[in-house]
């Protein structure tokens, strides 16, 4: 009985989960639905806007029998790294016939919650030095690490030891962030989470509830707000997807509480709100988001650019959601696809060389104990889109 009544405490605190689950840890709280709600934010430089209404077929499942998949990166070749959340592999899937290769363990690795191995990506010198980055928690904090992956290696022993480029990210069993990617300036972007303490989001000094802006090595960038910090935007809730369109703008996904998910355009040394404002508040001084969804609508998770729209995977909302771009603002109303086919959706991906950025990688999560999961769960599949 005290267990039960330290984790209602919990749920009282903290209100929804990010990762949008009903177990122990929270889920966003019962919303009524509503519409969606595009931004009315101008638009700016870009290509032509996509038309109103998009597809997507399942061209094939890839892959099958993942468990809990998080971080996809691709190689350089097109075969993809994933992560598993709570076994701290990451696993190589030949992006042709779909075999999975363990290429190793990353040590060090305390997952709870929805803490684990995260997010991953690759080098943009890989040809030349062989780098993979993961985002994930330990028994102290949230960090991210560089490992030599060396193929010539047994399967299992491929990676080498891991070199922290960052830590002393906030961790906590909820809003943990963990997605990486690097920019088309080369530069590693990490968006985090306030790990439940919402205070961390509005403190510049803090790592926690911010988009990250490094170098390779984890040093702060050129450019950024302040010369001396990799904070890049701060006032953020729990950013899971980061993604650039063509025009090299940023856009961010991220989880809302009790009433609005959002899609923000970030720019540096903005404030996004959080815990000041949830969704479009119109308030001075804080961003509006450019897209908002009702918490069951949505739960964001990753997000990619292709065909002129983001794609954004949902994970209570079970579905992938397609927002069309006319420069920095949707050109029509968001539109779903896969509405509880495949359960809940972790992280989407451009496929590298398709005709055009039309077709994606999407994974799903129904194995990380707020799914249910189904013969084959989880899955990698390719989406063909427009």
């Amino acid at each position: 009985m005290t267990a039960v009544l330290a984790a209602a405490a919990l749920l009282l605190a903290t209100g929804c989960s990010s990762d949008g689950g009903t177990g122990p840890t929270g889920g966003h709280d019962a919303a009524p639905s509503g519409q969606v709600s595009p931004s009315a934010t101008a638009g700016g430089a870009g290509a032509s806007a996509p038309p109103a209404k998009g597809s997507v077929k399942v061209a094939a499942t890839l892959a099958r029998d993942l468990k809990s998949p998080w971080g996809l990166a691709a190689l350089p070749d097109g075969d993809l790294l994933v992560s598993s959340r709570d076994e701290g592999t990451i696993t190589r899937i030949d992006a042709e016939t779909g075999k999975k290769t363990v290429i190793g363990s990353v040590p060090g690795v305390a997952p709870a919650g929805e803490g684990g191995l995260m997010g991953l990506a690759v080098s943009p010198s890989f040809a030349s030095d062989n780098l993979v980055y993961a985002y994930f928690t330990t028994a102290s904090d949230n960090r991210i690490a560089r490992m030599l992956y060396d193929e010539g290696k047994p399967a299992g022993q491929q990676l080498g030891a891991p070199d922290t480029i960052l830590r002393g990210i906030p961790k906590g069993r909820i809003h943990n962030g963990g997605r990486i990617a690097f920019g088309p300036d080369k530069m590693l972007y990490a968006g985090t989470g306030e790990s439940g303490d919402t205070g961390l989001a509005q403190d510049k000094k803090s790592l926690g509830g911010k988009i990250l802006r490094m170098t390779p090595d984890g040093e702060p960038v050129h450019g950024n707000p302040s010369a001396d910090s990799v904070v890049y935007s701060y006032g953020h809730r729990n950013v899971q997807g980061l993604a650039w369109d063509s025009q090299k703008r940023l856009w961010a996904a991220e989880f809302g509480q009790n009433t609005w998910d959002e899609l923000n355009l970030i720019e540096p040394g903005k404030n996004y709100g959080w815990p000041e404002v949830e969704g479009k508040g119109g308030k001075p001084g804080f961003a509006d988001p450019v897209a908002q969804w009702r918490t069951e609508e949505a739960s964001p998770s990753g997000i990619a650019y292709a065909a002129g729209s983001i794609w954004m995977a949902g994970l209570r909302g079970e579905r992938l959601w397609r927002i069309p771009l006319a420069g920095a603002a949707p050109s029509a109303e968001p539109q779903p696809f896969l509405e509880g086919k495949y359960g809940r959706l972790r992280t989407v991906l451009p496929v590298a060389g398709s005709g055009g950025g039309s077709e994606i990688w999407l994974v799903t999560s129904e194995t990380d104990n707020r799914g249910t999961p189904e013969p084959g769960d989880d899955r990698v599949l390719r989406l063909q889109v427009e």
